[in-house]
């Protein structure tokens, strides 16, 4: 590729009223719309009082947080793309980002309680609206998981040194609801101090994670995965309570290795991976194992009787190449293993049951994705306000999910990334006929049939 010949000279102006620069978020905010987000943002979210002049006209201020979440916006000065070119001639009601700065900082923490009750309510309405979580009514995964994001503000709220020597941090909590044929999406979110325990809270966040998941269309087999830092009674308490199966890695305590020991060697069962898997504990990729269960275990014994909980303990085991196996002739047959194993109710058969459980990496990806956008930083000096950030990132990732449902099988599945990038970022010109606008988008755009599909599906004529 080389500059073209064609031309003696080039030159830019920026001169053109009529260019869009994100024309995606003209389906993406019909979307939105679609299902009710600045209606239940205006009934749930009330931020008044004097002191709290930012309040005001919350669903118009949250709908411009979300749409330039949507664009890529990962600060609230990024914000300001929504104020481009042609793009107010599109949108009614954009506010400019020091307006959004003074919202988010008005929010206290009921404010943000009340942020998340319409992002569950924003979650079901999408998923009645569009095929966000296809085969939900038949298996559907909850996954709990939580993350340090780094901070570099001397005076931001909430930001500690824990985990990580040295280093700042504040503690997101992430649930999130899968299918076997569906990515993921956001159940619920929690921002917390960078000291606070992993499971702090965690029994009252499933609880509120399972009920999201039964009013988002998950009617089925419901089964909440999670670390070890979830295993305690109150997180298996909250999945009893709410009809929902619990897999839960349980770590390596006195308990766990005498049941471990007691296993008959006849009984590991060898299984090999299609794909080689990462090991959690070395990072090393894997391709065979061994598997065996114990059907009746018992956990929680140091609590009431009434908490106590028996179930299956499901045991992965691999070889330990740090740890060679003994010298000698017999070498071989004495090899050295470390082993993983979980604490699970599911109704599943125990190689299908370690499969799933496995595959409870993939909120991984949902992490990593946030902190690739919007949660590249929590923008804010104020913990509430950070708390509130958190949020509509959550909305705006189930949107964007939803928008590429709608636009075909690629994108149902796509990063949020490459749905920004193929769907979203597309330059248009707008073309005015009386009342009338026309999108002129880039010819051969080798998604136009996606953005087709998604413009068609966000604007088609709601049905009865």
């Amino acid at each position: 590729m080389q500059s073209s010949h064609a031309a003696a000279a080039v030159s830019v102006a920026f001169d053109d009223p009529n260019l869009v620069p994100d024309a995606g978020l003209v389906p993406v905010v019909r979307l939105a719309e679609r299902a009710r987000l600045p209606h239940l943002v205006g009934e749930t979210v009330r931020i008044e009082g004097a002191g709290n002049s930012g309040g005001a006209n919350p669903a118009a201020k949250v709908m411009s947080l979300v749409a330039g979440m949507c664009a890529g916006a990962d600060s609230i000065e990024d914000t300001g793309r929504l104020r481009h070119g042609a793009v107010p001639a599109l949108f009614d009601g954009v506010r400019a980002p020091s307006t959004l700065g003074t919202f988010l900082r008005s929010f206290t923490h009921g404010h943000v309680l009340q942020l998340h009750a319409a992002h569950r309510k924003f979650l079901a309405s999408l998923a009645a609206r569009t095929p966000l979580l296809p085969g939900a009514d038949q298996v559907a995964f909850i996954d709990v998981d939580s993350t340090h994001k780094r901070v570099f503000g001397p005076a931001k709220q909430g930001a500690q040194v824990g985990r990580f020597k040295g280093i700042r941090t504040l503690h997101p909590l992430l649930a999130t609801l899968c299918t076997p044929i569906a990515r993921p999406v956001i159940a619920a979110v929690r921002l917390r101090q960078g000291k606070s325990a992993d499971a702090r809270g965690a029994g009252r966040f499933v609880t509120e994670a399972l009920a999201t998941a039964i009013k988002s269309g998950c009617t089925g087999v419901r089964v909440l995965r999670a670390d070890s830092q979830f295993y305690n009674a109150d997180v298996v308490a909250a999945c009893r309570r709410n009809g929902t199966h619990f897999s839960i890695t349980t770590g390596m305590n006195p308990s766990i290795k005498r049941a471990i020991a007691a296993i008959d060697d006849d009984a590991w069962q060898p299984i090999r991976y299609p794909r080689a898997v990462v090991d959690p504990d070395t990072g090393e990729l894997i391709s065979d194992a061994q598997v065996a269960g114990i059907p009746h275990y018992t956990a929680f014994t140091g609590r009431k009787k009434a908490e106590q909980v028996t179930a299956r303990l499901i045991v992965r085991r691999v070889r330990d190449l740090a740890k060679p196996p003994t010298e000698g002739e017999q070498g071989e047959l004495f090899p050295v293993w470390r082993y993983h194993p979980f604490f699970t109710d599911s109704p599943f058969q125990m190689l299908q049951a370690e499969q799933q459980h496995r595959h409870h990496a993939v909120i991984e990806q949902v992490i990593a994705d946030g902190k690739a956008g919007p949660l590249a930083h929590l923008p804010s000096g104020k913990f509430n306000a950070n708390a509130a950030w958190l949020t509509l990132w959550a909305m705006a990732y189930n949107l964007l999910r939803a928008a590429g449902a709608l636009a075909g099988t690629f994108h149902a599945k796509a990063t949020t990334s490459s749905i920004r990038s193929h769907l979203i970022h597309v330059p248009a010109r707008i073309a005015r006929s009386a009342r009338r606008l026309t999108l002129h988008l880039p010819r051969r755009w080798p998604w136009c049939e996606a953005f087709t599909e998604l413009f068609a599906a966000a604007h088609a004529p709601p049905t009865t």
